[in-house]
Parts: structure tokens; sequence; C-alpha cells
């Protein structure tokens, strides 16, 4: 069962498709729905993609399409009244969209949580800063980034200054880069192993040896999604 707001996303991505034949923006899509940031807007979408309601065009950030309508798809469709930017539930009806979605650039906002480093677990990072994010870089599910500090990860390409995307998650395959907590103190990026029972944590610097902890020391909370870097 879907909330209003997913609802009332769902509904104005498709009039906007039927009206337009392009996905509105993301900025439109918070204005339409009254509500506060962009990210706000990046989890409704994250939550019907996971649902199967609808899904994102590959390699274009503003391209959305509507793959199923929830239970009561006869229902009014929100859209915009001639007088305000809020969403009008009785404005139209709902009917397929006659064109394909064309490419943008929208960007989103996800929580900055500081530098990673030593002795900082992830939740004691938490700040109320913003990164702006091209949305073509992040897929679905929740995120926040982190600023990269030292060179432990440099063989994969990963410097110290990087702003790493992190998709929330507590597991993980063998061989991808995680966000782990150590003992909850440490928080760390690094590759994350499995073997003999044991947890090891690599680098990508020769210069550091890997990390190996019983699995109850350490906590995944989050892997790598993506990767930005500001040059100065």
């Amino acid at each position: 069962m879907l909330t209003r707001k997913q609802h009332e996303l769902i509904r104005f991505i498709q009039i906007r498709l039927e009206e337009t034949g392009v996905s509105p923006s993301f900025e439109e899509m918070k204005e339409a729905l009254d509500l506060k940031s962009k990210s706000g807007v990046h989890r409704l979408i994250s939550a019907l993609e996971e649902r199967g309601f609808i899904r994102r065009l590959p390699n274009r950030a503003r391209a959305l399409e509507v793959l199923r309508q929830p239970d009561d798809v006869g229902a009014k469709a929100p859209a915009r009244t001639a007088s305000s930017n809020t969403v009008n539930p009785a404005a139209a009806v709902i009917r397929p969209p006659q064109a394909s979605p064309a490419p943008a650039n929208d960007v989103i906002e996800i929580p900055l949580h500081g530098r990673i480093a030593a002795g900082v677990p992830i939740e004691a990072m938490e700040t109320a800063a913003m990164l702006p994010v091209p949305a073509a870089l992040l897929g679905a599910g929740e995120h926040y980034a982190l600023e990269v500090s030292g060179d432990s990860m440099i063989e994969a390409g990963i410097l110290d200054g990087d702003y790493a995307l992190i998709r929330r998650t507590d597991t993980a395959r063998d061989g991808e880069i995680v966000v782990a907590l150590v003992r909850g103190e440490e928080a760390t990026l690094k590759y994350l192993r499995r073997e003999n029972g044991r947890v090891r944590l690599d680098p990508a610097n020769a210069a550091y040896e890997p990390q190996v902890y019983d699995p109850r020391e350490v906590v995944v909370q989050g892997k790598l999604a993506g990767l930005l870097r500001r040059y100065h």
C-alpha cells in the first residue's frame, strides 16, 4: 500500500508524461508535493522504484517511466492549479504517456556527514549539511555522502578529499567497497572480504595492511555507489 505522497507523486509524473512527454524535474516534483527539499523527492522515487511502480531510464537523469499504477488507478490525478504550485488531486484523469521522457540534468541533495576518519561512527558524524549530486549517479535506495580522508583507497581511484556517495545498507557482498563500523567506534571505507569465519577489511594501497576482525566486531553501514571529485 502506497503512502499519500507516493500516490500524489506517481500521478503527477503520469500527468506530466501525458501532457509533455517529459517527466517532471526534481524541483517541479518538490514544489508540486510541497516538500522541503529534493532529497524527499528522491526518497519517494526510490520507494516507488523498489516496489515496481516506476523505473529510471538508464543514463538519463530526468527520465522516469511509469510501469504500473496503484490499485485505485481510476482516481483523479494530481496536477498544478493555475494559481499556485500545489497539487490538485481532482485536476485530471490518468492516461498513458504519449512520448518517451527526454534527458536532462537534475541535481538532488543528499546528507553530507563530514570526513570519514578513525574513531568516528557514522551516526556521530550526521549534520545538517547537504551535498548536491547529479541524480544519474544514484540508483534506488537512501544515500548519504562522506568526505574521504587519507590515501588508503587510492588504488581504487578514491583520493583524499573526494566525496564518497554511499547507499545505506547493512549487507554487502565480498569485494564491495563498504563503510564499516568497527567495534562500535571506528568508521572506515574499505573492501569487504570474508574468509575462515573472519571479516577482512582490505585497503587499496600496498602501503597499508588488511585489517581482520571477528564478524561481531564489524557492522556494514553502507556501500559505495559513486564518487564526486572537485578540482580547485
